[in-house]
Order: structure tokens, then sequence, then C-alpha cells
């Protein structure tokens, strides 16, 4: 089973990737941010939480992450494996993602870590905004708060994977086609 953690700062092209990653290999993609916008498109009361924080530019609390998570792998027995798109985001999650893969009898192949100048980014994320219709893309302090949330709270995890040996990180910036041709030589060795 194929258990890949997809990691890059906002606009780094994650979910760009995934589709093209869900495809060639068949995996079930978990985003915590289209478990988010579920919630929130049905008003549920974890959805007005989220929208708080996420209205702020900050992460969702572990708790409420991992339990969605975990609702989600549980309903999906019979996968391939999973992408994780956008989780884990703190070393916790990542600690609490390993226990629940355990619990599954799975564990994580490894992390894809695109990596993406800060310019480049808030480039693309502006450019998405004009189109997605999201607040948090448009707004130039809740961009920077974004990446600063990365950059101090995210980009940890990516030394949790490395110190398991299971970090492999790829140019983040090319073709949408490169880049996945990149991907693909990384996770046609796992």
């Amino acid at each position: 089973m194929l258990n890949i953690v997809l990691f890059g700062p906002p606009g780094a092209g994650k979910g760009t990737q995934s589709e093209k990653i869900i495809t060639k290999y068949n995996l079930t993609h978990l985003s915590t941010g289209d478990l988010f916008r579920k919630h929130l498109g049905e008003g549920t009361e974890l959805g007005i939480l989220a929208r708080k924080y996420m209205d702020e530019g900050r992460l969702v609390p572990d708790e409420v992450v991992i339990g969605m998570v975990g609702d989600k792998i549980k309903s999906t027995p019979d996968t391939n494996g999973f992408i994780f798109d956008g989780f884990p985001r703190t070393v916790a999650q990542a600690q609490a993602l390993d226990h629940l893969m355990e619990e599954h009898k799975m564990s994580i192949s490894g992390m894809i870590a695109l990596e993406v100048e800060e310019k480049v980014l808030k480039e693309r994320i502006r450019e998405r905004g004009k189109t997605s219709g999201r607040t948090d893309d448009q707004d130039e302090n809740k961009i920077q708060t974004r990446i600063n949330v990365y950059l101090e709270e995210t980009l940890p995890v990516a030394e949790y994977y490395k110190a398991q040996g299971k970090l492999t990180k790829v140019n983040g910036v090319g073709t949408i086609d490169g880049i996945f041709a990149d991907i693909s030589n990384v996770m046609d060795e796992y």
C-alpha cells in the first residue's frame, strides 16, 4: 500500500499535483481542506468552528483535524493507499497520523515536499484568489499569515519525516507535467 504525504507551503501546487498522483496511482485523496469545505458547505458545527480558524489564516486545532482524518481512513478500507494533501501540518499531527496508520496496519511510505520560493507562492495564491472566491487567497495579510504559520509550525514536519528517512524534496517551480514527472520518479522508488 502506497501512503504519501504531499507537503509544501500554501500555493506550492499540492492540489494540482494531488489530482495527477491520484489518477496515476489510484490513491484515495485525503485533503483536510476538502474535509473542512465539506463541513463548511453542510454548515456543521465543526464547519463553523473550522471557518473561524481558516478565516484568520490559522490552523484548525489538532484534535479536530485528527478526528476527521481518522474517520476518513476508517471509512475507506479498500483503498490502494492515501495521498495526504495539507496534512499533517504539525509534528503532533504527524505523530498522531503515524499512530492512526499503525492502528490500521499501515505506514507512511514517504513525504514529497514541493519547494517554491515565497515570492512565487504569493503570486500563485493571489492568482488563485481571483478565480476561487476564497477570501483567504485575496487578502495580503492573510496570505502572509498563512506563509508564516507554514514556516513556523508546519515546516518542522519535514524534519520529522527526514529523521525517519522518508523525506524527498522536489522543485515545485516549472511546468505542471515536469513537476509531476519528478514526483512520479520519487513515487516509483517506494
